[in-house]
């Protein structure tokens, strides 16, 4: 299978790109020509209303498309969507920025029939390079980025939106379910891509328009990167999670029993109130975090099972720790048994139990699962 007997699809997110989108398709062009392909281009624009669908239509081109979307907007959900839109087996993602250069198409391609099952246009490996004056912090962001990544994949930067893959790769992923721009490594890990290959590029800075990228995105990437190790590492993390709150949750606790101590509240009523409060607090942030799959359900329901979990978690913790006492040369000993015990099973109480996933899925859930390539 090669270029010229397979069609490609270019899908390109757009948002006020429209000096940019001209540059780029003649670029495109260029290579479409020298390599013979049967490649169309699909920008999914994000209602810009600056020109750039009039700027499409003044191109006259029947193999570039412009698609205007009004709901939904952001440059993964515009991605996926142009994904599910592209008529191409061979399917290419790149920015409109011109940072992307479409000359590399030929080598990532080549690198694609080789085997690999995702090839990314790469700025870290060795030949790739990116323009002089990037300061420190746009650096340190991108490395740092990186740095966080690494648990879900080794490539050197998976944090590049100029990526080719396959039509079956990315139906075989699921569960898409992306936050702000890094919608490559999303599909890099829903797609269970197992041999994903690096060409290297020039990563241009943009010459024309203005820099999508905002304090606010690299938050929501913090948010992706939490979603992906959940979906990746599921148990682990979501333990991980669990012991997080509860670390926090003690933390409240004494907080809170110091605070009604020094208001003159009997001992025996602080301590009661603040282990209340305490698991309250464990509660909530629990399914806010740890069992976030869960937040559309009953709060009281849930709550219920949360505090009789805790319960029978605490006389768990009681009676191991009294089995583990003659055992250990040291009371410490056999309480932290206890605890560990005691928390294992809150934990798989509240996973298996408490908050325990539903497979209903509901008909819209379903029906956007199964939307397949449009026109």
């Amino acid at each position: 299978m090669d270029g010229s007997a397979t069609r490609m699809t270019v899908v390109v997110p757009t948002y006020r790109e429209a000096e940019n989108i001209p540059l780029l398709v003649r670029r495109l062009e260029a290579v479409r020509d020298a390599q013979g392909w049967e490649l169309d281009v699909l920008f999914m624009d994000d209602d810009s209303r600056d020109g750039s669908a009039e700027t499409v239509e003044k191109l006259n081109l029947p193999w570039v498309r412009l698609v205007t979307r009004t709901t939904d907007r952001g440059l993964s959900t515009a991605v996926l969507d142009g994904l599910r839109r592209a008529g191409g087996e061979l399917l290419v993602v790149m920015d409109a920025d011109l940072s992307h250069p479409p000359e590399t198409l030929p080598a990532m391609l080549e690198c694609l029939n080789g085997g690999a099952d995702f090839v990314i246009g790469s700025r870290f490996i060795k030949g790739g390079t990116t323009d002089d004056d990037w300061g420190l912090f746009r650096w340190l962001n991108s490395r740092v980025a990186t740095m966080l990544a690494y648990p879900l994949t080794t490539v050197k930067d998976p944090m590049s939106g100029f990526f080719m893959l396959r039509r079956q790769t990315f139906e075989q992923g699921k569960d898409y379910n992306p936050i702000g721009y890094k919608i490559g490594l999303e599909l890099l890990v829903k797609c269970g891509c197992r041999h994903a290959e690096e060409v290297p590029i020039h990563f241009a800075d943009r010459q024309l328009g203005v820099s999508k990228l905002t304090l606010a995105e690299q938050f929501r990437y913090l948010q992706h990167i939490r979603r992906l190790y959940i979906h990746r590492f599921e148990l682990i993390a979501s333990l991980a999670q669990f012991l997080l709150v509860g670390a926090s949750g003690l933390g409240v606790n004494l907080a809170l029993l110091t605070a009604l101590l020094s208001a003159s509240i009997p001992t025996r009523v602080s301590i009661v109130l603040a282990i209340a409060l305490s698991m309250l607090w464990n509660f909530f942030l629990n399914r806010r975090l740890s069992f976030s799959y869960a937040r559309d359900r009953s709060v009281l329901k849930q709550l219920w099972g949360f505090v009789t979990a805790c319960s029978a978690g605490a006389a768990v913790n009681y009676l191991v720790a009294i089995w583990a006492l003659p055992m250990v040369k040291y009371p410490q000993l056999a309480a932290a048994i206890g605890v560990a015990s005691g928390t294992g099973f809150n934990f798989l109480a509240s996973r298996l139990w408490v908050f325990k996933r539903s497979h209903v899925v509901t008909k819209a859930s379903a029906e956007h699962v199964g939307t397949s390539r449009g026109a």
